[in-house]
């Protein structure tokens, strides 16, 4: 547990200082182009390598490669042979992948973003070129980098994205100081603006790539080319990832639907940029949390999976729940409550942070279910079962879609953004609950009734601790008041109605005496600096 608990550590700490550096990247960004137009824009554009990325890391490496790397190990070469050609292999398939792209940017950002203006689709194209080549580095550094996690290894992955975000803080700082800011009308740019924004987008991406490589000689590994692909159970490999590879190419078409959708109250409404923020900081408590402590977890469930440890996987199972719960259902209340000045942080004023606001709300209904997702999900991976995650995510994925399309048929255009991340939520509540059955069965029993308990437990903590925040909230001026005056204030403002809510929380289960408290104290105390 230990080891775990250092790791989890590293990991999340890298994760904070990449998210919170990725803040005021976004933060520059929209000083650069706006929250709209222009947003929607580049913001098609620079998603197409990260649903390429998507597929490359959730669809094969996570699911596939992780367990493999861990079989691998115990060869007589450590697994030397076997990283070899799968890296080798690798490398020539994001080749390929990242040349096709590029030839079919105009029909890619077209399938995105079927309702943008003709001036929109002309610079999301211009935009395309620039950032596709992203596709090869991003596939090169999630290779990498779960090599690295499978060898235990886990600082480097985490915190090379730092480089990233550094990267284009100064670019996008360059372009304001060279082209003004913010740059909205969609037919005042020229070859030279899209060259810088879309060139620092990507080049923040290489070097992030490159530092991986500096951390190599940890893993213990001698990398070299190897296209001698027999032998080493790569077809095996391509049997599991057939499963996960349909299951992220159903994702993707359902985000297809999505930004369809989306496209059609770009303009004046929230629509892309806006839903691609809002995500952004769901995602900021979901990466810290449930990716910095989920991740050791992941290896060391692999290991008792592959040792036929069905009690010790079970244990981990339920340990790792309860203790992502505890951080992840303080963190949502506190979201929720100060989503107004959170969304200001992305966006040009007070009026357009309302406006963004329920978009983020919506999205948040799903941050626990989708913590306590990532834990059944990978279960399955431990036991080379893509199968069956394949189809409860191939049923959150026609959930997803239906609901997209019927939003864009029964909404106005100002509550579009809103209802396509409600229907999104809902969806992903139904493949938590169907898949958590599935996994039950499976297994026998996962200790459902005590994880569940532990969680109601602390949403009951959480909801006296979201008042106290509200009325911290309305104390600071409410929604119109100094927290959202500017995007740093927003953030400030969203940090302390944050504080509260998490200490009133914890002092409410502290009150209570929950077992819980302990462990997850203990190991928050390792991120104090003296630790």
């Amino acid at each position: 547990m230990s080891s775990i608990g250092r790791a989890s550590v590293l990991i999340g700490a890298g994760t904070i200082v990449s998210r919170v550096s990725g803040l005021v990247r976004t933060i520059v960004l929209v000083a650069a182009i706006g929250s709209l137009a222009t947003g929607d824009a580049f913001a098609v554009a620079n998603q197409l390598p990260n649903n390429i990325y998507a597929i490359i890391s959730t669809g094969l490496l996570t699911a596939v490669v992780v367990p493999q790397i861990v079989k691998a190990a115990a060869h007589a070469d450590g697994g030397q042979a076997f990283i070899s050609k799968l890296f080798t292999l690798g490398t020539v398939g994001l080749l390929g992948a990242t040349a096709l792209a590029i030839i079919c940017a105009p029909l890619l950002v077209q399938v995105y973003a079927s309702k943008f203006t003709p001036d929109q689709l002309a610079l999301s194209t211009a935009f395309a070129y620039w950032c596709l080549p992203q596709i090869f580095f991003y596939g090169l550094y999630a290779l990498l980098g779960e090599i690295l996690n499978a060898r235990r290894v886990f600082g480097p992955y985490t915190w090379a994205p730092i480089v990233n975000n550094v990267v284009s803080i100064l670019g996008f700082g360059a372009f304001i100081l060279v082209f003004g800011g913010p740059q909205t009308r969609v037919d005042a740019w020229t070859p030279g603006m899209i060259a810088i924004l879309a060139g620092t987008a990507t080049l923040g991406i290489v070097v992030q790539t490159v530092v991986l490589l500096f951390f190599w000689r940890r893993a213990g590994l001698a990398l070299r080319p190897d296209f001698q692909w027999k032998g080493v159970g790569l077809r095996h490999i391509g049997r599991l990832a057939g499963w996960t590879f349909l299951m992220v190419v159903a994702g993707q078409l359902a985000g297809i639907v999505q930004s369809n959708v989306l496209s059609g109250a770009s303009g004046e409404d929230p629509a892309i940029f806006a839903s691609q923020n809002a995500w952004l900081l769901f995602m900021l408590p979901y990466s810290i949390i449930v990716l910095s402590i989920g991740t050791p977890y992941f290896t060391q469930l692999s290991e008792h999976a592959a040792a036929g440890r069905h009690d010790e996987v079970k244990a981990d199972i339920s340990r790792s729940i309860r203790t992502l719960g505890f951080f992840i259902v303080a963190a949502t209340a506190a979201l929720a409550v100060a989503a107004v000045p959170a969304t200001r942080i992305f966006t040009n004023g007070p009026v357009q942070a309302v406006a963004a606001a329920p978009v983020l709300l919506c999205f948040l209904l799903c941050l626990v279910p989708l913590a306590v997702l990532f834990v059944v999900q990978r279960t399955f991976y431990a036991y080379n079962d893509t199968r069956t995650p394949f189809f409860f995510t191939l049923l959150q994925c026609v959930l997803v879609a239906g609901g997209a399309v019927l939003a864009g048929e029964v909404l106005p255009r100002e509550d579009l953004a809103a209802g396509v991340a409600l229907t999104q939520s809902i969806a992903s509540i139904v493949q938590v609950l169907v898949a958590t059955v599935l996994l039950h069965r499976r297994l026998s029993g996962i200790d459902t009734a005590a994880w569940l308990l532990a969680l109601g437990k602390f949403a009951l903590a959480a909801l006296p601790a979201a008042a106290a925040g509200f009325g911290v909230l309305l104390l600071l001026g409410g929604f119109d008041g100094w927290t959202t005056s500017s995007s740093v204030a927003g953030a400030a403002g969203a940090a302390i109605v944050g504080l509260v809510v998490l200490a009133v929380y914890i002092g409410i289960l502290a009150v209570f005496r929950a077992p819980e408290l302990a462990p997850a104290l203990a190991l928050g105390r390792r991120f104090l600096p003296r630790r």
